[in-house]
C-alpha cells in the first residue's frame, strides 16, 4: 500500500491525514539552506521516496538524495536558476566512460555554467571531492563548481585565462553567472 503526502523537511507529521502513522517518512537531518522547502513524499512498506520536480518521478530517498534535492530547489527557489535548465544525474562521457554529475546548469544557448556534486550530511568534503567535480569538469566545461553535503557548501568560480580559481562566499544567482 503507498500513500502519499506533502510535508515540510524535517517535520514528523504530515500536512495531510492521509499517512499511516507507521508510513510516514522518516525526518530527514535538518541542512543548511535559507529555508525549508516542500518535498512530496511516498512510502510503501520499508520503501521511501521523494519527488523530483526536474525528473518528473519519485526517487528513492538517500541521504545523498535529500542533499541534492535542497540544493536543487535552493537554486531554483531562491537563486533564480530555470528548472528547465538545470538537469539532475545528467550523464557524460570522462576518461571513456559515462558518469553522472549530481546538478549541471545550462544557459540559454545550452552551455554548461554550473556544476554540483553532492554528499550525504555524514560525510565530510574532503579534497577527493574536489579532486573528482575539477576532473568531470575537464569534460563538462562549466565555470562554476559546487560540492555540498547539505551542511557545508563550497562554491568557485573558475577563470580559464588565469588558469586559476576563487572561492565564492555564497552561490550565485543565475543572472550573475
Amino acid at each position: 500500500m503507498s500513500e502519499t503526502a506533502r510535508i515540510d523537511r524535517g517535520m514528523s507529521r504530515p500536512l495531510t491525514t492521509s499517512w499511516p502513522r507507521t508510513l510516514m517518512p522518516i525526518p530527514m537531518q535538518s541542512l543548511n539552506f535559507p529555508r525549508q522547502y516542500d518535498f512530496d513524499f511516498r512510502a510503501s512498506g520499508e520503501k521511501r521516496t521523494i519527488f523530483d520536480p526536474l525528473r518528473r518521478k519519485h526517487v528513492r530517498l538517500t541521504p545523498e538524495e535529500w542533499v541534492r534535492q535542497n540544493l536543487v530547489q535552493h537554486l531554483v527557489q531562491d537563486l533564480g536558476f530555470p528548472a528547465g535548465r538545470t538537469a539532475v544525474e545528467s550523464a557524460f562521457a570522462y576518461g571513456g566512460m559515462q558518469h553522472r554529475a549530481d546538478v549541471i546548469v545550462y544557459n540559454g544557448r545550452g552551455e554548461p555554467v554550473l556544476m554540483a556534486e553532492c554528499k550525504a550530511p555524514d560525510v565530510k568534503i574532503k579534497q577527493q571531492a574536489f579532486d573528482q567535480i575539477a576532473r568531470y569538469n575537464t569534460s563538462v566545461g562549466t565555470n562554476y563548481l559546487v560540492v555540498t553535503n547539505g551542511i557545508t557548501h563550497y562554491c568557485y568560480a573558475l577563470d580559464r585565462e588565469e588558469r586559476s580559481y576563487r572561492f565564492l562566499d555564497s552561490l550565485p544567482r543565475y543572472q550573475d553567472l
